[in-house]
């Protein structure tokens, strides 16, 4: 069978892809010229750089294809017209980032509990200034984004003494954290009970511009907004003067419209503001795990079994059975 790597110069990059190698003939595409002269005989593309792969540009070439797994959980560049119309399978690494995401977001709710931004700044100036801590504990969130992913985060928050909630697409009942999962007509009553609103959506056409001038004046005051979903989720000018006017109490961002966040952005230098460069699902040894997990489904596709982590290309994330 061959494997084409998309994004990956040699194994070197892939970190126990080699165990496989007397199995399968594995190639690398590093640019689009090693993509043009592999890609029509590939029965499996794996895109191993998940922001991008060329596979849209030369899909003319993919006469063989029949397996595309993307090395990330938001797949919306491999959702281009011509994948999703055809019979190619498409799997994700869903599952891989859930734990690092959660311990991001329980990372920065702690770090607003502490006033550790403000802290930094004054320990930067040399003064000494005493102040007083927010307790975690007691306080409410809500999740917007119920998932692999979000359910870990509430899992890690509910853990810490917070009550969690979640918002999904329909309400429905469920056996996880949520215990019932909200619906999308009742987002702004959750937001106007929550102190952590916290969004980890997928990009969809459902989620472009979620959070608006309407949804930001529901928020408290006293309210925190998360971001490790995607930036196409959030009304970033509206967010802005939401904390400007001092409607809400700040943000903690990991993803943005725009990437990397341009450098006159006021993103940057607005108080209340964390700004991180989408790193809260990278951890430490993270390629391996994805590694790890392309070779379970791999061992599933090569013995006829049905795939893990299957999208559904039409809604744009997987849709657990």
């Amino acid at each position: 069978m061959k494997i084409l790597i998309g994004g990956a110069a040699g194994y070197g990059e892939v970190p126990g892809l080699k165990a496989v190698a007397d199995r399968h003939e594995i190639t690398f595409a590093p640019d689009d010229t090693a993509l043009k002269a592999h890609l029509g005989t590939t029965e499996v593309f794996v895109s191993w750089s998940f922001r991008g792969s060329g596979l849209e540009q030369n899909w003319a070439l993919a006469k063989n294809l029949k397996w595309v797994h993307w090395c990330g959980a938001g797949v919306k560049p491999a959702l281009f017209d011509d994948l999703v119309a055809s019979d190619v399978v498409l799997t994700n690494a869903r599952g891989i980032f859930d734990q690092a995401m959660a311990e991001y977001v329980l990372g920065v709710l702690l770090a607003f509990g502490l006033g550790l931004p403000q802290m930094l700044q004054e320990q930067r100036a040399h003064r000494w200034t005493y102040r007083q801590s927010e307790l975690v504990a007691g306080t409410r969130a809500v999740v917007f984004g119920v998932g692999g992913i979000g359910q870990r985060i509430g899992e890690l928050l509910k853990a810490a003494g917070i009550s969690v909630k979640g918002v999904g697409r329909r309400p429905r009942a469920t056996s996880t954290v949520f215990g019932h999962v909200l619906g999308r007509e009742h987002r702004l009553s959750a937001i106007a009970e929550a102190d952590w609103i916290i969004a980890v959506m997928p990009e969809t056409s459902d989620t472009d511009r979620y959070f608006g001038v309407e949804e930001f004046a529901a928020m408290r005051p006293s309210a925190r907004f998360i971001n490790v979903g995607r930036g196409n989720s959030v009304d970033e000018a509206a967010l802005l003067a939401a904390i400007e006017q001092k409607r809400i109490a700040g943000a903690a961002l990991d993803v943005f419209q725009n990437e990397p966040l341009p450098k006159d952005s006021q993103l940057w230098s607005t108080p209340g503001v964390i700004v991180s460069p989408h790193v809260s699902g990278d951890f430490k040894g993270f390629e391996a795990a994805i590694c790890a997990q392309f070779l379970e489904n791999l061992e599933r596709y090569s013995a006829g079994k049905r795939l893990l982590n299957i999208v559904d290309k039409h809604a744009g994330y997987v849709i657990p059975e």
